[in-house]
């Protein structure tokens, strides 16, 4: 697969150079004693070599290997905190916890830039500025909550909540208890319906796809829709927001409101999409907030090596922010690698869903 495109491939190099160069950037940072943090440079001592004097770009990330995930797990947490911010106000993240302990990530204003970022790229049609916003995802430790509600501040808007608990989901599935599943699904929802009857001009929406299809259906019994209750756009993000739900979404659910979808966690941020509709057999393809992260679709049996474009494989990630570094970290997703896009000149990936090995061991909840 190749795109010929020389002002795509002119920015494609570009981009490249970019990221090469924040690579370097980043790593002399986290490995300087005056401002890197506890864990990395503990590391370094421990390895006997010094990333400031051996990595000159992204390609050399390589040399860390694999990042293993349990360093995430438990504390002390501030070992994760570079020097240069130890004064600074901490946030810590969680992630859902579906695998066992959950993964905390330090933030200071990472979710803020991240957000601002995909903010500035929405189309103002759909999601218009000073528009009120309902967040209608998982709360508590995790970055979503903190990160919607600054996108609607930035936006100029004031963006409104539900409560979410997705570990109290896990239990309920695992404890087979159905009925409480989908009483707690309608608790959630019965929320999102009170914000959008309270006349509170809410125009923008980020959900997940079963919660969007959730709250179209119970909307769909009152008679009316989303759009017709104020929803002008929606982000949303998941493994589950494949094509074939992204079509039944735009004929079934939407009523003519626009959709984009993202593909984001608490270790990378948010990666937007290329267009994803009837134009394209809605597809979905990711791209990474590059230079801050990076994608990458990887051979399941040899994960330093990147598939061919259309290829499958795992999807692993590297972050690379001042506040937080990352080389490496296989995701418990897996892909196809797919071309670099005029908007988002480096690789993509499509397809995502959960890693085919360890989907049977991955509870996936209400949301």
């Amino acid at each position: 697969m190749t795109n010929n495109d020389p002002d795509l491939q002119a920015n494609v190099e570009a981009a490249r150079e970019a990221l090469d160069a924040h690579v370097r950037e980043i790593v002399a940072w986290h490995f300087d004693p005056a401002t890197g943090c506890p864990y990395w440079l503990d590391w370094a001592e421990q390895a006997g070599w010094n990333p400031r004097d051996e990595i000159g770009g992204f390609a050399d990330l390589g040399k860390f290997g694999l990042f293993e995930d349990e360093a995430l797990r438990g504390g002390p947490v501030r070992r994760w905190v570079p020097k240069a911010y130890a004064d600074s106000p901490i946030y810590t993240f969680e992630t859902g916890g579906t695998t066992g302990t959950p993964k905390s990530r330090i933030n200071i204003n990472d979710f803020r830039t991240d957000y601002e970022l995909f903010a500035d790229n929405l189309p103002e049609e759909y999601f218009p500025k000073g528009a009120n916003w309902l967040m209608l995802g998982p709360s508590g430790p995790r970055r979503l909550r903190l990160a919607v509600e600054h996108l609607a501040q930035y936006r100029g808007g004031i963006s409104f909540c539900v409560d979410l608990d997705p570990r109290w989901v896990i239990k309920l599935i695992k404890k087979g208890w159905n009925d409480h599943l989908v009483a707690y699904q309608e608790h959630v929802i019965d929320q999102a319906v009170s914000i959008l009857k309270a006349g509170h001009d809410v125009q923008c929406m980020f959900t997940t796809p079963k919660l969007l299809e959730a709250l179209a259906l119970r909307l769909d019994d009152m008679g009316t829709t989303m759009h017709e209750m104020g929803i002008t756009g929606i982000f949303s993000g998941g493994t589950e927001f494949t094509p074939q739900w992204n079509r039944f979404a735009h004929e079934e659910l939407l009523d003519g409101a626009y959709m984009t979808p993202t593909y984001g966690n608490t270790l990378m941020g948010l990666a937007a999409s290329s267009p994803s509709g009837p134009d394209n057999g809605y597809k979905i393809t990711y791209y990474a907030p590059q230079p801050r992260a990076v994608l990458q679709v990887v051979e399941p049996d040899d994960p330093m090596t990147v598939v061919e474009y259309g290829g499958t494989g795992r999807v692993k990630l590297t972050t690379l922010t001042k506040e937080f570094f990352v080389p490496g970290f296989l995701e418990r997703d897996e892909g196809e690698r797919e071309l670099p896009y005029a908007a988002y000149p480096w690789d993509g990936v499509s397809g995502v869903r959960p890693f085919a090995k360890l989907a049977s061991s991955t509870t996936v909840g209400v949301y």
